[in-house]
């Protein structure tokens, strides 16, 4: 799996950083960005952030 985060969308909701916070974080501009790509054991709750984005800037492959 790899994960995208389209930064320019990002409202800053935080939700995928509280959802998987190992994967993302909020950077210090206040936007989401990826930290590290997810292992095989992050990927759901990698794609419950995505799913769960407010603005469906998660993308994942």
């Amino acid at each position: 799996m790899k994960v995208e985060i389209d930064r320019a969308g990002c409202i800053a909701c935080g939700q995928c950083a509280g959802t998987c916070p190992a994967v993302f974080e909020i950077a210090s501009d206040g936007l989401a960005q990826v930290i590290r790509q997810p292992n095989a054991e992050e990927e759901e709750a990698v794609q419950a952030a995505a799913d769960g984005c407010p603005v469906l800037v998660i993308h994942v492959n």
